[in-house]
């Protein structure tokens, strides 16, 4: 719909939430957008989406020789280009160094964990895959973070023997560190580059996302912390083909 200089947008997304977006003509002094969001069911929420998301988006630019660019995508970093998985390295507790050059070949799982958290139990599925899979080329990493609700509290240590002695972790667990902001670990950085989560957004929203990378070091899904490992077997038996 148009109205005067002003030209207005509906957009429902899956989720049931309404965009109404109004967007001022570019060629005007003053630019501006405004967004609102309305839910169609006040219960429609998820924890991903619980907390209020704001971001500015340009003004449409509606020359036909400038394309429209996504508000959301970031250019790499001059860094990240030059990058590959394989020049990535993290840290295990006592601070041995992980090369990840010694993946090449293999199918990864990447995972922020926490030993406190409703996603907790996951730690069983995890394990269960990386059984199943880790003689046919699967290796699962650990990144525990303290980021989300405080609930990674403990040492490297204790976070290890607790993951031990609860769930049977035997897949590699790193040191503590944080995966968004200005102290995110370096791999972090790197995937979130790589792949965006839900909207576009890439910071990491909770404990136990998860990226799963192929045999060439492309990273080819991101799941929510929603999903459980046993519904993402089938991906990863794919990949290991």
């Amino acid at each position: 719909m148009t109205t005067g200089n002003m030209c207005t947008k509906a957009v429902t997304t899956s989720a049931h939430r309404i965009f109404l977006i109004n967007l001022t003509h570019p060629h005007l002094r003053t630019s501006s957008l405004l967004g609102r969001t309305a839910y169609k069911y006040p219960s429609d929420r998820s924890y991903i989406v619980s907390r209020a998301l704001s971001f500015r988006i340009p003004a449409c630019q509606f020359s036909p020789r400038r394309p429209i660019t996504s508000p959301i995508a970031r250019p790499h970093s001059s860094s990240s280009i030059m990058t590959t998985f394989y020049d990535l390295s993290a840290t295990l507790p006592g601070g041995k160094p992980y090369p990840f050059s010694q993946l090449k070949g293999k199918v990864v799982l990447i995972v922020n964990v926490a030993s406190q958290c409703g996603f907790t139990p996951q730690y069983k599925g995890l394990q269960a895959l990386y059984e199943k899979y880790h003689e046919k080329g699967l290796e699962i990493l650990g990144f525990p973070c303290n980021q989300f609700g405080g609930q990674e509290p403990g040492t490297d240590d204790e976070i290890a023997t607790f993951c031990e002695r609860n769930h049977g972790v035997t897949f590699p667990l790193m040191v503590k560190s944080d995966v968004n902001g200005d102290q995110s670990n370096e791999v972090y950085k790197w995937l979130k580059e790589r792949k965006a989560g839900l909207l576009g957004l890439t910071r990491i929203k909770w404990n136990f996302e998860k990226f799963l990378i192929d045999k060439e070091g492309n990273v080819v899904h991101r799941w929510a912390s929603t999903t459980r490992p046993e519904a993402i077997d089938k991906e990863v038996a794919k990949l290991l083909q």
